[in-house]
């Protein structure tokens, strides 16, 4: 670490890197998400050598943002370590205070929302869903804030009700789609969007894991359209939807046959 945090400092100097210079806690904020998504991304892959590279690009935005903070008189990189260190410590009063009853899971998650609802309201965030970062990705910070309104009763009581929701939002959207505006097709579309992450929390299936493995599954499958049609010297734009689709199946096959063997 202190030769990292040398490094960012030489990077960040008068006579440093033009570019790193010239950076703030706004500009490089996108690529912190971004680097955050390729641990992610590493991750579901298994792509273990690529993981050590992807954990250092994500540390250096940690690190980045201190050098500003410090420059500006804010913090340093030692004051985000106390802060996370004192937060686990914190937040877990049976590995660390007098209190060592062992929780199970549960038990522990229980624990963990009742102390961040005390950090909130010691912070003076004392509604229900202050504190969900508006910078998340759409579907998990819709799912936060369905969890949020759960632990106060406001939440469907099954999954069967939420199912029955998503076919009504689906319903309205598809007979009123003609009749309304753009942006209200937008928001009845968003609507329906949101219920679907509640069915997502109910089913404690994470709504952007199963997108991500989705959007994987299709570019497989669409590559192998491709491939085939190629061996035939055509291109995609030279088949049409009847034999694409029959290709679709053909890889849709091949891949379950594959997992079954």
């Amino acid at each position: 670490m202190p030769r990292l945090l040398e490094i960012m400092a030489r990077l960040r100097a008068a006579d440093g890197c033009a570019w790193d210079i010239e950076q703030t806690f706004a500009s490089i904020a996108p690529y912190t998400l971004e680097e955050a998504h390729e641990v992610v991304d590493a991750i579901e892959r298994q792509a273990w050598d690529e993981l050590k590279g992807e954990l250092g690009d994500l540390l250096l935005q940690s690190v980045f943002h201190a050098q500003i903070a410090e420059e500006e008189g804010l913090f340093a990189f030692e004051d985000v370590i106390a802060s996370i260190s004192d937060k686990m410590v914190a937040r877990h009063p049976h590995i660390f205070g007098d209190d060592t009853n062992p929780l199970t899971a549960e038990e522990q998650t229980l624990a963990w929302e009742r102390l961040k609802a005390a950090e909130r309201a010691a912070k003076a965030e004392p509604r229900t869903l202050d504190g969900v970062a508006v910078a998340l990705p759409a579907l998990t910070r819709a799912v936060k804030l369905q969890k949020r309104a759960a632990r106060v009763g406001f939440d469907w009581p099954s999954t069967e009700e939420v199912i029955d929701k998503i076919t009504e939002e689906a319903r309205e959207l598809v007979e009123a789609r003609h009749s309304l505006t753009e942006a209200e097709v937008t928001e009845e579309f968003g609507d329906l969007l949101f219920v679907m992450a509640n069915l997502a929390r109910h089913l404690s299936v994470d709504p952007e894991a199963a997108l991500r493995a989705a959007n994987a599954k299709f570019t497989r499958r669409f590559q192998r359209i491709e491939d085939w049609l190629a061996e035939a010297g055509r291109s995609p734009g030279q088949s049409d939807l009847a034999e694409m689709d029959a290709l679709w199946n053909r890889a849709k096959a091949e891949e379950k046959a594959a997992q079954q063997g």
